[in-house]
């Protein structure tokens, strides 16, 4: 079994992200990964992962906030090294299905009507659903979220990491709302 090579590439406007280079067809389908060779699929479960992408020529992993790469990063390329040996056994989501678009704006809906929304409206903020459209989530802040520095954790670390948790072909979520601080 020869080991297929990994070359960490950092985020640097996503500290929680982490793009793994690997040859080009080390794992034969791209998009969001809905199914994965152990352990790799372990810390998906476990919640150390919030999402795993395939692109052509790297695997883009996230990690579940509060976690660091420093100390999870190891465990995470050793993951991947194993999985990578098992091209066979990832299954990838190439794009969302309309279908998969409802459901994700229900849950969308659910969490800025509920935990999510409630801590935007404890500091004197809302959070807009604007639409849901090919896995990707568009939203507007308003009130005291609009321009709030913490907006962004709490769209990313909130919002973006309980939705990925049951809807893998979350492509992102996007505040819409121009910048009229300029």
């Amino acid at each position: 079994m020869s080991v297929v090579p990994l070359h960490p590439q950092a985020d640097p406007a996503r500290p929680e992200r982490v793009r793994w280079i690997v040859p080009a067809g080390a794992v034969p389908a791209t998009g969001p990964v809905a199914g994965a060779p152990a352990p790799l699929a372990g810390l998906l479960a476990d919640g150390v992962l919030t999402a795993v992408v395939v692109e052509p020529g790297a695997v883009v992993t996230e990690l579940a906030p509060g976690r660091r790469w420093a100390v999870d990063g190891p465990r995470v390329r050793t993951a991947l090294h194993a999985a990578l040996a098992e091209p066979g056994r990832w299954v990838t989501r190439s794009a969302a299905a309309p279908d998969d678009d409802a459901t994700l704006r229900e849950s969308v809906r659910r969490l800025l009507d509920g935990p999510v929304g409630d801590v935007a409206r404890s500091h004197g903020g809302h959070i807009e659903l604007v639409d849901v459209r090919d896995g990707q989530v568009r939203v507007r802040l308003a009130g005291a979220c609009h321009g709030c520095p913490a907006a962004r954790y709490t769209l990313r670390h909130r919002l973006e990491a309980e939705l990925r948790r049951h809807h893998p072909q979350l492509r992102g979520v996007v505040d819409v709302a121009p910048d009229r601080a300029r």
